[in-house]
């Protein structure tokens, strides 16, 4: 097991990028807290979704899930039975018992299973019948309406829908979206190139196409819009990973992928939905970012993760401090007061933001 280090706490300050502080009263700052927790794996996890500040599920590769329910200070680690092999790049949760996963690869290799009894029976929901498909990621509006992405088939993006807790999946008709670049598809790096908001809305963030895009529904998928993002493009370039808070202030990550030393313009932001973006701030760590995460009710206190390590923002991506040198590839939060984000060899640390 990866996870030798002694449990540690980093902390930093910064300003507040969103305040509210009376006239006169100095300017809020945030710390970050890191403490290092034992997954009970060793295998590399690639996506976490915490439901509550006690309740969080994590899941990665050789079929793995892992589960808590208690804040991390146990862990649960299983395999999905007949699962053998496969990368489960995503999870979403919704309580102790109720969670999706999503498997990556190519055609059959990309799966999408549902457990209501916390892991003790997982149900195939959806395996890709086109040997072009491969899912990138899932995020859901709710345990029955949600979204899966993949990289495009036959010039149009992959996304599916249900309605029906996952009983059924249907691929979101060709004519509903734009057309895709040549080449442009998803990253299944941490689960979070597609997100859900209120009022039927969703973003996708893409790569690998000349440039890197961001789509965007208001209607729960059935119609789609589509803007550039100013950060790298190209070939294994673009974005990987996008957040959006509760005002249409969002944030949109990625950088040049296999490239841990390159530094690129690879963070983007926008305060309209997604309908515009503009180039945010340079992160600290060089190389591409895999994950990212919002912690609610901060004003924009965010992480972003990756092979370099773990940066954070208390101003919406504006500017950023470090927070780790580890590798992680995911990130999420359910409150300021409780976020993970793993990686390789079982790595987890859980997170907190602490206004001061």
């Amino acid at each position: 097991m990866n996870l030798t280090r002694t449990a540690t706490l980093l902390s930093a300050t910064a300003q507040l990028f969103c305040g509210g502080d009376a006239p006169g009263v100095p300017p809020a700052t945030w710390e970050l807290s890191l403490v290092t927790q034992r997954s009970g794996t060793d295998a590399l996890l690639q996506a976490v979704s915490p439901v509550t500040d006690e309740v969080v599920w994590m899941s990665g590769h050789e079929a793995t899930y892992v589960r808590s329910v208690d804040g991390g200070a146990t862990w649960t680690a299983a395999v999905v039975p007949g699962a053998d092999g496969l990368q489960f790049r995503d999870v979403a949760a919704f309580d102790a018992r109720t969670a999706y996963l999503m498997s990556a690869g190519p055609g059959e290799l990309s799966r999408i299973y549902r457990t209501n009894d916390a892991g003790g029976t997982w149900t195939l929901q959806y395996t890709a019948d086109h040997p072009d498909a491969f899912l990138d990621c899932m995020d859901f509006w709710s345990p029955e309406r949600g979204l899966a992405y993949g990289d495009a088939v036959d010039g149009v993006p992959f996304l599916l829908s249900t309605e029906n807790g996952g009983e059924s999946w249907s691929r979101v008709p060709p004519d509903a979206l734009p057309r895709s670049l040549e080449g442009e598809g998803g990253f299944a790096a941490s689960g979070t190139c597609v997100i859900t908001g209120d009022e039927g809305r969703a973003w996708v963030a893409t790569g690998n196409g000349p440039r890197a895009r961001v789509f965007r529904t208001e209607d729960y998928g059935v119609s789609w819009q589509v803007s550039d993002a100013p950060v790298v493009g190209g070939a294994a370039s673009g974005l990987t990973t996008i957040q959006m808070g509760a005002s249409g202030e969002g944030v949109a990550l990625g950088g040049v992928i296999g490239n841990d030393s390159v530094r690129s313009d690879n963070v983007a932001i926008t305060t309209d939905w997604g309908a515009t973006w503009s180039l945010g701030g340079a992160l600290v760590m060089a190389g591409p970012i895999y994950g990212s995460g919002l912690a609610p009710s901060t004003g924009g206190a965010l992480v972003a993760v990756g092979p370099g390590g773990l940066d954070w923002s208390v101003d919406g991506g504006r500017t950023w401090q470090a927070g780790d040198t580890l590798t992680y590839w995911a990130v999420a939060f359910s409150s300021a007061d409780a976020g993970w984000a793993v990686g390789p060899g079982g790595r987890v640390v859980k997170l907190s933001f602490v206004k001061r």
